[in-house]
């Protein structure tokens, strides 16, 4: 058993949750590298503490170069606004250090390809940050569908919905301000990351993107609060998504149906537990969905729970992507999603920024 020091960028909400998963993830699937929580960063000296003594670190730092260069920070979780993420990325790849990055990769699509450049350069494992995708659910979907259990794919549907800016009255924050903290650069990037893990590449796409409330207590906003998008897959496959931070009564909407010639699948992260699955090899009478509940059969299940219909929760999502951060560091072999594929999410996004503009359909390969 080897242990690795890692380093993490920022304390809030998601450090707090890769934090915990690194102090949870050698228990929960006893991986060959145990991590050592070895230096937290944050925005100012007292901050840092506070997370270190909160989270179990061995020491804090305020400066990102200092935690990055540390001999005893042996990996790095980068999460940390998106216009940091370059700076960090490339530093750490000069050094050699492996970089787990939340999405989105960067704030902009020129950034996130620099980071490809950068990861690829130095040749060490990179991996970027969905988590969602990562249930016991999505992937046995992800599996039902690669093993031809509903036939050939002939549409995909998703959203990303939530209702935290719905009210008008809500005020302008940092989150109205910068379209890389609007929906499309918020929440669209993970309902991409599904489609694209479920059914492989996209050509095109055709996107009308809108700010629903333009102005707001304290201040006009900036960018945007949702989007539909109607898409061709690379194999062919016609699909649609919408993505929205005001859709009223939504909290976690990250939802999916995938129709195919010999059955139907149906995904909602507000039940993440649970997949509807319909097949045409039913006898006709008994024809219909059917609600399968994760268990210890469905991947990535057992190690937390051996209990049948006892479900994970959020967190064990991070924990999952950590385990496999740290099998990828371990074997020196890239797991998915790498920056290359997080860069890809980017480039979705801005072909259906311009197609919004333009009105017209955009080809993804231009971006």
């Amino acid at each position: 058993m080897t242990e690795i020091g890692i380093g993490i960028l920022g304390g809030g909400y998601m450090g707090k949750a890769h934090s915990v998963a690194m102090a949870s993830v050698g228990a929960v699937f006893n991986t060959a590298i145990r991590p050592r929580l070895e230096m937290i960063c944050a925005s100012s000296p007292e901050s840092a503490e506070r997370y270190r003594v909160a989270y179990g670190f061995s020491r804090a730092t305020h400066d990102w170069q200092a935690l990055v260069n540390d001999p005893a920070v042996e990996a790095i979780v980068i999460a940390t606004p998106q216009e940091t993420h370059k700076e960090i990325a490339e530093a750490a790849f000069a050094l050699g250090k492996p970089v787990f990055c939340e999405k989105p990769l960067g704030a902009s699509i020129s950034e996130s390809a620099a980071m490809v450049a950068a990861a690829e350069k130095a040749g060490v494992v990179n991996m970027t940050g969905f988590n969602y995708i990562r249930t016991p659910a999505s992937q046995f979907a992800r599996k039902l569908i690669a093993d031809g259990a509903i036939g050939d794919v002939t549409w995909f549907r998703g959203e990303h919905t939530e209702d935290f800016m719905a009210d008008p009255q809500s005020p302008a924050t940092w989150r109205t301000t910068g379209m890389a903290n609007g929906t499309m650069g918020d929440l669209a990037p993970h309902m991409i990351n599904a489609a694209l893990a479920l059914l492989g590449s996209i050509d095109q796409v055709m996107a009308d993107v809108e700010t629903v409330h333009k102005t707001r207590p304290g201040g006009d906003v900036t960018n945007d609060d949702h989007a539909q998008m109607m898409c061709r897959f690379a194999n062919g496959v016609m699909g649609h998504m919408y993505f929205s931070r005001v859709a009223t009564g939504r909290k976690m909407g990250y939802a999916y149906e995938v129709t195919g010639t010999k059955g139907a699948i149906r995904f909602d992260q507000e039940d993440q537990n649970a997949i509807w699955f319909y097949s045409m090899d039913e006898p006709e009478a008994t024809r219909g969905f059917r609600k399968i509940l994760t268990g210890p059969a469905h991947p990535d299940y057992e190690p937390f729970c051996q209990g049948p219909g006892h479900g994970t929760g959020y967190q064990d999502q991070i924990i999952i992507e950590a385990k496999d951060f740290l099998e990828a560091i371990a074997t020196k072999t890239n797991t998915w999603p790498t920056f290359k594929d997080g860069h890809d999410v980017n480039r979705i996004v801005a072909a259906a920024l311009a197609s919004s503009d333009a009105k017209s359909w955009q080809d993804v390969n231009a971006f």
